[in-house]
């Protein structure tokens, strides 16, 4: 879909962003007067080297902004995969986030959160007037880089940092037994094999998904609605791992579609829905049936115990 076939609405407008995939940061402020404020916002990037800047965005109705103006320093808190329950906190409005919240204070007394994959802590340096935000630049007078996993965000839902299985070209064509990584050790490896699988045919569904019309996101929201019809807000956004805004722009989006009848806090899948969820399921099991044709039907049953153990152990 192209910006003309949109006249560039603000919801397609979003989800087209939503395709470069970003990290995900809650930057923390403390006032002069004490008051301390947090966002989550997934706009950080860096600027220059000489000197360290840094940039990210704020919305210009955010109640944060006079916080974040008058204060002499903020912290980029870069989050780590597993802090999804955090980003989700510090992305809803409340009276004060920091309640219950452990956290350390950085320069300008600005908040620090442990087991993030890093922080840079900055200066205020510059504020740009930009449309509906200003552009927030800070000079990074210190960082801390401890190297976790980073959460990603991409077409409106979390997601996690994998390996790409064609991240460099072999210098080699030799397929020899030495060189073939399922002959070592990493063979035996449950965690690696888990890891290289998904890597391996997570492009295929989502593609499979496209070519019906639905985003990942989209498809996973409405297989998930199909099965819990009456799931709160919070149960949607732990199942299909999206932000509450980015759960509630996609039910809107299937409800364009013709997919969902949303009245209220009861969501119901139209018979347009479930012909487009027969048309998911089968391209789905088609898919399934490809790749695991060399299993029985009792291995097949003993491989979904394993992933539900897995997905159990967390």
């Amino acid at each position: 879909m192209t910006s003309a076939d949109t006249a560039l609405d603000p919801r397609q407008f979003r989800r087209a962003l939503g395709n470069f995939a970003s990290g995900v940061t809650i930057v923390t402020a403390r006032g002069p007067d004490g008051r301390k404020v947090g966002v989550t916002a997934n706009s950080f990037n860096s600027v220059s080297l000489e000197p360290p800047l840094i940039l990210w965005s704020l919305d210009k109705r955010s109640s944060a902004w006079e916080v974040f103006q008058a204060a002499s320093h903020f912290t980029v808190n870069i989050l780590a995969s597993d802090q999804i329950a955090l980003s989700n906190h510090f992305a809803r409005p409340q009276e004060d986030k920091f309640d219950g919240i452990e956290h350390d204070s950085g320069l300008g007394g600005a908040p620090q959160f442990s087991d993030c994959s890093g922080n840079f802590q900055c200066a205020n340096y510059q504020h740009v007037d930009a449309g509906d935000h200003w552009i927030m630049i800070g000079k990074v007078e210190k960082f801390e880089d401890y190297g976790r996993s980073p959460l990603v965000y991409h077409q409106g839902g979390y997601a996690m940092v994998l390996p790409h299985p064609r991240g460099r070209k072999p210098e080699s064509t030799d397929t020899s037994e030495s060189s073939n990584m399922l002959n070592t050790k990493l063979g035996d490896n449950l965690f690696y094999l888990m890891v290289q699988a998904v890597n391996a045919i997570h492009s295929r569904f989502v593609q499979q998904h496209l070519s019906l019309g639905l985003r990942n996101s989209e498809s996973r929201l409405l297989m998930v609605l199909e099965s819990a019809p009456s799931a709160c807000l919070g149960e949607l956004q732990q199942a299909v791992a999206m932000p509450a805004r980015e759960v509630e722009e996609a039910m809107a989006t299937l409800q364009d579609k013709g997919y969902l009848n949303i009245n209220g806090d009861q969501r119901q899948v139209t018979a347009t829905g479930h012909n487009k969820l027969e048309e998911l399921w089968d391209s789905m099991r088609k898919g399934q049936k490809e790749i695991f044709s060399e299993l029985s039907e009792g291995e097949m049953e003993v491989f979904k115990k394993a992933l539900r153990l897995a997905m159990t152990s967390r």
